[in-house]
């Protein structure tokens, strides 16, 4: 029963959604291994899917934080511990998986780790979310410090990139799901830096934090594909501009517009709740 309440003991909608989410890829996988629908190499695409899923949770982690100060929802701070946890979970899940196709062999897996550039870097990202996963108690905030603990779970943005690098480079030509995530990570992490100088709430700001990634988007997937195939950037950064394409650009203005959408309608509510409040007379 204590998965489904919030500190106060009351019933929260928020924390049944967090556990229904962080379930429904698990089922999802294990649906899709019982009825062979994992293709010819079954190992493979599971490993694939549970380290999509990974950064997947680790970005909706990232976006807690961003949503609760525009949106004024305070209670959204009672799932980013799931969302975390559930992001540790999946990792752990990505490299047993990883294990097993290397058959159980732990000296191969080692050597595959130091001897491949990609896997160690997500073998980086594992340990920094095995160091956050360990410290997520209430009782490591009170043996650490609120401050300390505050700073040790700044590692967040060090295995950020680390894990969108990883990504990329398993990825390598087709970089289109790992561009989608890297643009939605730099969008909250600004979002995070807009809060730190005071414009957190000013949906100006957000808009023009959303236009800005939009164009790093396009230009960082342009050199991506100059670099590793040659292509002519510009006919990327073309193909970025058709809106009916839906490249990775489109993705993260729209999830800036989003953002800017709540920053403007909580800023309307909270000027019509000001309007309504009576006037105070002073008396002699």
């Amino acid at each position: 029963m204590v998965l489904w309440r919030d500190r106060t003991g009351a019933f929260s909608w928020l924390r049944v959604a967090a556990l229904i989410a962080a379930i429904i890829p698990a089922v999802w996988l294990v649906e899709r291994t019982l009825t062979h629908d994992l293709g010819s190499r079954p190992i493979n695409e599971a490993l694939h899917f549970t380290g999509t899923w990974t950064i997947r949770f680790l970005i909706a982690t990232l976006a807690v934080t961003p949503l609760r100060v525009l949106g004024k929802w305070p209670k959204l701070i009672g799932i980013r511990r799931y969302l975390g946890l559930t992001t540790f979970a999946y990792a752990v899940l990505h490299f047993s998986l990883f294990v097993v196709d290397q058959h159980f062999n732990l000296i191969r897996v080692a050597t595959e780790i130091a001897l491949r550039i990609y896997l160690l870097i997500g073998f980086t990202a594992l340990v920094s979310l095995c160091i956050l996963a360990a410290t997520s108690t209430d009782a490591s905030i009170k043996r650490l410090g609120a401050e300390k603990w505050t700073k040790l779970h700044k590692i967040i943005f060090f295995l950020t990139p680390l894990a969108i690098i990883h990504a990329f480079l398993q990825s390598k030509i087709d970089v289109t799901d790992a561009t989608i995530i890297a643009s939605f990570a730099v969008l909250l992490i600004s979002l995070r830096l807009l809060k730190r100088y005071g414009n957190a709430e000013n949906p100006l700001a957000v808009a023009g934090v959303a236009l800005g990634v939009a164009l790093a988007t396009a230009l960082i997937e342009a050199g991506w594909f100059a670099l590793l195939t040659g292509v002519d950037p510009r006919l990327v950064l073309e193909a970025d501009l058709d809106i009916t394409m839906l490249r990775p650009c489109w993705y993260a203005l729209g999830a800036g517009l989003v953002m800017t959408l709540i920053a403007v309608i909580r800023r309307n509510a909270r000027r019509k709740a000001g309007q309504r409040q009576p006037m105070r007379v002073r008396t002699a």
